[in-house]
C-alpha cells in the first residue's frame, strides 16, 4: 500500500531562477519606489520648513538665560585697561620718543611707561618728561643673568623682564582696572582703538599670548619661530598670565642664557607655561626693508594693531620725513580707524581700469582688469630681511610690481581727510605720486592724467563687531549679481540699444524676472521702429536630484532665445528666415508667409554641406 501511494503521487517541481529573478525584481522596484517617495516628503517638508519659518517649535529655540537682579554684566575692555611696556634705551629715547608721542594719548585714561636701563640727561625718572609721554622708568639690575650668545646683547634680559617690572610697578594697585600687559619696542606705533578691539575678543580672566611671527621666513623657521610673538610688532599678555610669568620668570631667564633675544625668551617662558600663541595679524614686524607700500596697500581682513622698524623701511608717505608720514596715517586712524588700510577693489568698466582703494593710505590704478584674488596679493615694493631680493624668504605670497609696462600702477597718496559731521561721510583726498612712466601703446587711457581722487566714505567704528547674518549674506550676493549684470547690459549692446531695461525704472529694480526655477525673461523697450524685446532664458534643470538623472539619460542645453517685436506704422513688412536644407523645404510648406512672400537662395558650406537657404 505504501508503494502504491507514492507512485500515484506526482512530482512538484519549482524553478529556482524564476523565482529568484522575480523576487529580486520586486526588492528592487520596492527599493526605487521608496527612495522616490522619501525624496518626495523630504522635498515637501523642506519647502514647507524654508516658507513657513514662524511654525518652528518653539522648543528648538535656545532658552534665554537673562541675569538676575544681583548680577553685574562685566564692562568691555577700554583703553584704560591696558597697561603699556615700551622697551627703549637712554641712547635712543630722545629721538625714538617721536614716533611714541604719534600714538600715545596723555590726556585719556593711558596707563603705561618707557623702560630704560639708566636716566636720561636732564630727565627725571620720577615725573613723566613730557605731558605728551609716558612716564619713564628704570628696569631693575639684569647683571647676575648669564647671557652666552655671541652675537647678541644683554640688554634683552633686561627688555625681557619688563613684563615682571611691569607687574611689580602695580604692586597690587591695579585692582579690577588691568586686564592686559601690551609689549612694544619705542619705534612701534599702536593703533590704541584697533588695539582694544582686538583683546575684547578674549576673556581677559584666562591665559592668553596674543601676537604675530615674523614676516621673514628665515626669521622665523632658523632663527625664531612662528610660535612666536615678535616683541617689535608688539605683543599683549593677560594680566593673569602676566602674574604667572612674574613668579617664574627670573628662573626661566637662567635657564635659557643660549638665546638671543627677549621675545624669544618670552616665548620659551609661555611655553613652559603651557600657554600657545594666539595669532593677530594686525600685529606686523616689519621685518623687511624698502617700501610698505606693497604690504600696506594690501592689509588682511583684519584690523591693523600696530607696525614696526619705522627707522629701517622709508618713510610710509613718500617725500617727507618719518615721524611726519606716521602723523598723516594717524589723521585717517582719528577719522575712522577701524577700516584704515582696509582694501577695497572695484573696476571702471568705462577706461578699462582696476582701482584698489586703501582707505587712509593709497589708491592705486592699473589698465586692463585684474583679478581680485591677484590684487590682494602683496607687490615687490620691498626688499627681504637679508636683501637678497628672494621672495621665498618672506612668510606669504607676493608678485611683481607689474608684468609689462602698460600695467605700472598710478599711485595716489593720502594728503588729507576731514568728517562732514552732517552727513556721518569721510572725504579723503589723495594726490598722485609723480614719477616717470614707461610708454604704453595700448589703446586704453592713461590714469596719468588724473591728479587727485576724493574718495567719500561712511564712518564704520562697529566694522569689527558684526557677526555675518546669512540672510543678510544672501541679499549681499543677490544685489552683488545685479550689479554685475547690470554693468555687462550697460557695456553690451542693450544700454547701447534700449532707453529701459528690465521691468521698473529704479536702480533695485531686477532686470531679470525669474518665470519658473530654470525659467528666467528679460524684457527690454524704449527704441525707435522696435515696440519690445523679450528674451527668454531656459536652463537645464539642476535643482533636484530627479533634474540631474533626467539630465543624464536625455541631455540638454542651455537656451536663450530672442523675441523682437516691431512697430507696425514704424516701417515696412519683413519676412526672413534662415533654415538648413532639409528644414527649409518643410517651412516653405507650413508657412504661408514664406510662401507669399519669401524667395530662396541656397548656399554651400566649405565642406560640401549645405547651411541653408536665407528668403
Amino acid at each position: 500500500m505504501a508503494e502504491s501511494t507514492h507512485k500515484d503521487q506526482k512530482p512538484v517541481s519549482f524553478d529556482k531562477s524564476i523565482s529568484s529573478s522575480s523576487s529580486r525584481c520586486a526588492f528592487m522596484a520596492i527599493v526605487i519606489f521608496l527612495i522616490f517617495l522619501s525624496y518626495f516628503l523630504y522635498s515637501f517638508s523642506f519647502n514647507s520648513f524654508i516658507q513657513s519659518p514662524s511654525k518652528i517649535s518653539n522648543s528648538l529655540h535656545a532658552p534665554l538665560v537673562q541675569l538676575g537682579s544681583g548680577q553685574k554684566q562685566e564692562d568691555k575692555t577700554e583703553l584704560k585697561h591696558i597697561v603699556f611696556g615700551i622697551a627703549s634705551s637712554s641712547k635712543l629715547w630722545k629721538h625714538r620718543s617721536e614716533y611714541v608721542k604719534t600714538w600715545w594719548k596723555p590726556d585719556s585714561e593711558m596707563k603705561g611707561a618707557a623702560w630704560l636701563e639708566k636716566p636720561t640727561v636732564n630727565e627725571n625718572v620720577s615725573s613723566p618728561s613730557s605731558s605728551a609721554l609716558p612716564e619713564i622708568r628704570i628696569s631693575s639690575d639684569t647683571s647676575n643673568f648669564k647671557y652666552r650668545h655671541r652675537k647678541g646683547h644683554r640688554s634683552a634680559i633686561r627688555i625681557t623682564r619688563i613684563v615682571s617690572d611691569t607687574v611689580r610697578m602695580l604692586n597690587g594697585t591695579e585692582s579690577a582696572s588691568v586686564r592686559w600687559i601690551v609689549m612694544g619696542d619705542d619705534d612701534t606705533v599702536f593703533f590704541t582703538e584697533n588695539l582694544v578691539r582686538v583683546l575684547r575678543k578674549y576673556d581677559h580672566k584666562q591665559f592668553y599670548y596674543i601676537g604675530a611671527p615674523s614676516e621673514s621666513h628665515l626669521q622665523n623657521l632658523n632663527h625664531f619661530s612662528y610660535g612666536m610673538a615678535y616683541g617689535g610688532g608688539g605683543f599683549a599678555i593677560s594680566y593673569p598670565l602676566a602674574k604667572a610669568l612674574e613668579k617664574m620668570q627670573d628662573p626661566c631667564i637662567e635657564r635659557y642664557a643660549d638665546l638671543y633675544g627677549s621675545d624669544d625668551r618670552i616665548h620659551a617662558c609661555m611655553a613652559e607655561l603651557g600657554v600657545p600663541l594666539t595669532r593677530e595679524v594686525g600685529f606686523h614686524q616689519f621685518d623687511v626693508y624698502g617700501n610698505l607700500l606693497g604690504l600696506l596697500s594690501v592689509h588682511p581682513q583684519a584690523p591693523i594693531v600696530s607696525i614696526h622698524h619705522l627707522d629701517v623701511v622709508e618713510p610710509i608717505f613718500p617725500r617727507m620725513d618719518r615721524v611726519k608720514a606716521v602723523k598723516r596715517l594717524m589723521i585717517s586712524a582719528k577719522l575712522d580707524s577701524a577700516s584704515l588700510v582696509q582694501q577695497s577693489i572695484c573696476y571702471d568698466t568705462t577706461h578699462q581700469w582696476t582701482m584698489s582703494v586703501s582707505w587712509g593710505y593709497t589708491v592705486q590704478i592699473t589698465r586692463t582688469y585684474m583679478p581680485a584674488r591677484m590684487m590682494e596679493v602683496p607687490t615687490r615694493t620691498f626688499n627681504d630681511w637679508n636683501k637678497h631680493r628672494d621672495f621665498t624668504n618672506v612668510a606669504f605670497n607676493t608678485r611683481p610690481i607689474t608684468y609689462t609696462d602698460c600695467q605700472q600702477p598710478r599711485v595716489f597718496y593720502m594728503s588729507r581727510a576731514l568728517n562732514d559731521s552732517s552727513s556721518g561721510t569721510t572725504i579723503s583726498e589723495y594726490l598722485r605720486h609723480k614719477e616717470k612712466n614707461p610708454k604704453c601703446e595700448w589703446g586704453i587711457p592713461d590714469p596719468s592724467d588724473i591728479n587727485r581722487i576724493f574718495v567719500y566714505k561712511k564712518s564704520n567704528p562697529d566694522r569689527w563687531n558684526k557677526t555675518p547674518d546669512p540672510s543678510a549674506l544672501e541679499d549681499t550676493d543677490i544685489s552683488e549679481n545685479k550689479k554685475k549684470l547690470s554693468s555687462y547690459t550697460v557695456d553690451a549692446i542693450f544700454e547701447k540699444n534700449f532707453s529701459l531695461l528690465g521691468v521698473g525704472e529704479g536702480e533695485d529694480c531686477p532686470l531679470l524676472l525669474k518665470e519658473a526655477t530654470d525659467v528666467f525673461k528679460f524684457y527690454a523697450s524704449g527704441r525707435r521702429y522696435c515696440h519690445r524685446l523679450l528674451a527668454t532664458l531656459e536652463l537645464k534643470s539642476r535643482h533636484d536630484l530627479i533634474s540631474r538623472l533626467f539630465n543624464c539619460c536625455v541631455p540638454c542645453k542651455d537656451e536663450i532665445s530672442f523675441e523682437v517685436y516691431m512697430n507696425d506704422e514704424g516701417m515696412d513688412h519683413v519676412v526672413f528666415a534662415l533654415a538648413r536644407k532639409k528644414a527649409a523645404k518643410v517651412m516653405l510648406k507650413e508657412m504661408r508667409d514664406l510662401q507669399r512672400f519669401g524667395g530662396c537662395s541656397w548656399r554651400e558650406e566649405v565642406g560640401g554641406r549645405g547651411v541653408g537657404c536665407g528668403f
